[in-house]
Formats: C-alpha cells, sequence, structure tokens
C-alpha cells in the first residue's frame, strides 16, 4: 500500500515538472507566428480605444495570436492585466488590437532554468519523502494473534 502513495506522490510531481515554467520574453522585433501564445502592453492612445471592451485601466493582453496583418493584431484574450495591479481571466474573446496601440509584444516561451530547477525540487521532494517514510500505506499494524487455546491451559501439577 505504502508503494502506491510513493508512485502516486511521484506522478503528481513528475507531471506538475513536465507541465514546465514559461516567461513571457520580448520578440525583439520580429512579429509571432499564427497560434503563438503572446502579451501586448497597450499604451495611453490604446487603452483609450480599447476601454469600452476591455477596461480604461489594462495594461497588458495576453493570449493566442489569431490573425495579423499591416495594421492589426487579433488576439483569442485568455487574461488581461490593469495598470494598478490585478489580473482578470478571459475565456478567448476575439479582440482586435491596432499596432499603433501597442508598446511591446511578447511571447510565451519554455523557460529550460525554471523547468530544470522546478524537476530538481520534485525529485528532492520526492526523495525526501521516500526516505523518511513520511508518506503512509494508512494500515495500522496488525495485532499480536491472541494465545492459542492450549497455552490459556494452566497445566495441574501431579501430586
Amino acid at each position: 500500500m505504502m508503494a502506491q502513495s510513493v508512485r502516486a506522490f511521484t506522478g503528481a510531481v513528475v507531471s506538475l515538472s513536465l507541465v514546465g515554467c514559461y516567461t513571457l520574453q520580448p520578440t525583439g522585433g520580429v512579429p509571432p507566428a499564427i497560434g503563438t501564445e503572446v502579451a501586448f502592453d497597450v499604451n495611453d492612445a490604446g487603452r483609450f480605444a480599447l476601454g469600452g471592451a476591455l477596461g480604461p485601466e489594462v495594461s497588458q493582453i495576453q493570449g493566442r495570436l489569431l490573425e495579423q496583418a499591416d495594421s492589426e493584431y487579433v488576439l483569442a484574450v485568455s487574461g488581461i492585466r490593469h495598470m494598478r495591479g490585478g489580473e482578470q481571466p478571459w475565456s478567448g474573446e476575439t479582440v482586435r488590437i491596432k499596432r499603433e496601440h501597442v508598446n511591446s509584444t511578447y511571447e510565451r516561451k519554455l523557460s529550460r532554468g525554471r523547468t530544470i530547477a522546478l524537476g530538481a525540487a520534485g525529485v528532492g521532494l520526492v526523495a525526501f519523502f521516500v526516505t523518511r517514510s513520511i508518506v503512509g500505506s494508512g494500515d495500522e499494524p496488525s495485532p499480536t494473534p491472541p494465545d492459542s487455546a492450549e497455552a490459556q491451559i494452566i497445566p495441574i501439577p501431579k501430586p
């Protein structure tokens, strides 16, 4: 039973490690590919233009790039960040953003360093639990068997 608990715990840690750590990295002026997860920093003109659809204090829009033309991006929005902090999740609604309303463009990429660090921490955590026997099986030790009938008979000495 303990082996099943250890396997389940190890599986959970490995699954989390495989997800990896993603970061937003600047594109450096190179247009992102269609289907890429991106983020756009919105300038003041963009906040004014998009205020009705996204709210007046949007600072960054995140989502999957659906289309791009010379003058605009079409994005399936997964979330927005506000100027004064806080994030608001979205569920893929389509928004058109003019290029002139974007200050910076970021692409979501796998961070090897963070993913390796997360994996190493997960392996260390598994090793810690396995070596300490912290993960129990939930079974209680079996009680000692009751004495047999022969052991309970007290012999009477012969005269």
